[in-house]
């Protein structure tokens, strides 16, 4: 019965949804297209009001009407059920967000009335109990509930987005508590049918926005769900830590991305900007569905791996917790590089009151390598274990790995610094700095083991550890870097804009002036591939653009492609060859280019 409470959420979000758009459109509650937001026409308004009352309603039938008395004479160590508080939290923070969106209040003001709200969902005794000192545990359940509530209310800034993350993390939510914890399972399928019916209308093109009364809804819910995590009989203490954060990563994600970057840029935190996550991914090249999409695929990620933490103990969850931290931590770090406005991102970097050292630290990003590569570190010799030893024979492993672990992490940065993995450039990586991943890696192994050898005389370890270890190493150092390339090159290849051309000639010429174009995005130029007279190379790909044909089949090939420009990058062809070439090109109307490279002589110059 209760889990069909969640079709009748579906069911009445599907009703109202078109009702609520009627009515906002009617009374003028449409959002009109302004600098700082996405869309492009105007878009009802108040959606919320249809995810709320499809929720809502359903979750009165789990309410004993009774315990209202308990807000009047609560006796403290009994806690009112979770249905309750959800319900009057979620209807204190949806009036907030309906007289937001109708009157707009100040952020100070709305702000204040989430601080009470989450105040009194402490005060029942809901709490995350992370830490035995009852007065920070409460100080910072009033924050996670705040923080996000706030972070969904960040994350409604494009078509869907908001929604469909809330519904990914209540569906994760479902998972973890089926069978544990009943009640909390029942609210959050409703909430997961509610807004999977709310989407319909609301994916891209949306037709209606929810507004601060349903995103904020939304993130009060999701807030509340995941304390419950730490309230009920888990594996392992970890896990009431890890798998909330898991379940809300991108919101933290986006919310932590942007509140960083204004503040670094000069900008108020609480100002409005297409500068969030999704408006970044779009940036790269990707579509504003593909982008939504993509962020889907991210939270899911980590919602099943919230599960397996949540479903592990504390020996086996790191191998799921920190590789969803490394990527996302990767993702954000990528996504920070992307210049969204005008002026420099990061000019409070520049103020002078910081030392010439942090700056260049913190501007070259080596920093947030180094960061990277400690984690890495930990994780790789940490897996070594879990894949070398069982479960029994990791449990006496275990104190051997943590006596030494501090010892490989040294050895092992100090071995990468010495190398030279530090003094590559950010977002390159060519084979020679593959040669170097390899030396440091090696280097970095040999290190730890003689190390080991000299401290620990070699006693209880294993020589299969180390060999593991390598490999898993070298594979993160590896990946990391290549991430960063893979992606550039990504980015660039989708963000080139300008007049269409061909490139004549898929040889070394044609390659260096296809980076050049790629890394040039002065010259306005993007090409649609290449052509070559060798047959052998015609459907082979060049640094990711096809060798579209040969010069026979050039008419074809502007016809299809809408090519404005042939730009040819070989030199000393006959001048028989190049006046066939210029005659093509005058009969069809395309313009005619050639790339070239010289090296002139500075004093002739002058």
């Amino acid at each position: 019965m209760p889990y069909f409470l969640a079709l009748i959420s579906f069911a009445a979000c599907v009703i109202l949804t078109p009702v609520v758009r009627k009515g906002a459109t009617i009374q003028g509650w449409v959002a009109n297209p302004t600098a700082d937001r996405w869309h492009k026409k105007p878009t009802a308004l108040m959606g919320g009001i249809a995810i709320y009352t499809s929720i809502s309603i359903p979750l009165l039938f789990h309410i004993d009407f009774g315990e209202f008395l308990h807000l009047f004479s609560y006796d403290y160590g009994n806690i009112l059920p979770v249905a309750t508080v959800a319900w009057i939290g979620m209807t204190a923070v949806f009036i907030l967000g309906l007289v937001d969106d109708l009157v707009r209040l100040k952020p100070q003001t709305k702000l204040l009335g989430q601080i009470l709200v989450a105040s009194m969902v402490a005060f029942l005794g809901f709490r995350l109990n992370w830490f035995e000192s009852m007065t920070l545990d409460t100080l910072l359940t009033i924050f996670w509930i705040v923080g996000i509530t706030n972070a969904f209310n960040l994350l409604d800034n494009m078509d869907g987005l908001c929604a469909g993350i809330g519904m990914i993390s209540a569906l994760t939510i479902v998972a973890i508590f089926h069978g544990i914890h009943p009640d909390c399972a029942h609210i959050a399928a409703m909430m997961a049918a509610a807004l999977a019916a709310f989407l319909l209308f609301n994916f891209n093109p949306a037709t209606i926005f929810m507004g601060d009364c349903g995103s904020l809804t939304i993130g009060f819910l999701i807030s509340i769900l995941t304390l419950m995590i730490s309230q009920t009989p888990v594996m392992a203490p970890l896990s009431g830590v890890a798998a909330p954060v898991m379940i809300v990563m991108i919101p933290i994600m986006d919310t932590t991305l942007v509140t960083l970057i204004r503040i670094l840029s000069g900008r108020k935190a609480s100002t409005g900007g297409r500068d969030h996550a999704s408006h970044r991914l779009v940036l790269m090249g990707f579509s504003e569905r593909s982008a939504v999409l993509f962020l889907y695929g991210v939270s899911a990620v980590s919602g099943v791996g919230a599960v397996f933490v949540y479903r592990n103990d504390s020996l086996t969850a790191p191998s799921a917790i920190i590789p969803v931290l490394i990527a996302v931590l990767l993702m954000g770090i990528y996504l920070s590089q992307l210049r969204v406005y005008q002026e420099k991102e990061f000019s409070m970097l520049r103020n002078r009151t910081f030392t010439p050292i942090l700056i260049d630290l913190t501007y070259k990003r080596q920093l947030l390598l180094v960061i990277l590569d400690f984690g890495m570190i930990a994780f790789s010799y940490y897996l070594s274990y879990r894949l070398r030893f069982d479960s029994t024979d990791f449990l006496f492993y275990f104190k051997i790995f943590l006596k030494s672990l501090p010892a490989v992490i040294a050895c092992k940065l100090v071995a990468f610094f010495a190398v030279g993995v530090y003094r590559g450039i950010w977002g390159y990586m060519s084979s020679n700095d593959v040669a170097v991943y390899l030396k440091a890696s090696t280097f970095a192994t040999f290190l730890s083991v003689t190390l080991v050898t000299f401290v620990y005389r070699f006693e209880d370890f294993s020589k299969g550890i180390f060999i593991i270890d390598w490999l898993l190493t070298t594979a993160a150092l590896l990946g990391t870097r290549g991430f960063f390339r893979l992606t550039g090159d990504a980015m660039r290849r989708k963000t080139l804009a300008g007049e269409i051309v061909v490139i004549y000639g898929a040889g070394r010429g044609g390659e260096i002036l296809l980076r050049e174009i790629l890394h040039n995005h002065g010259l306005n130029i993007k090409p649609a591939g290449f052509i070559d007279d060798d047959p052998l190379k015609i459907g082979k790909k060049l640094q990711g653009f096809s060798v579209l044909g040969s010069f026979e089949n050039l008419p074809e090939i502007l016809k299809t492609n809408g090519v404005t420009t042939l730009l040819i990058s070989f030199r000393n062809q006959s001048q028989e060859k190049m006046a066939g070439i210029q005659d093509f090109c005058r009969d069809y109307g395309i313009a005619l280019k050639q790339f070239s490279i010289q090296i002139e002589d500075i004093d002739d110059l002058a």
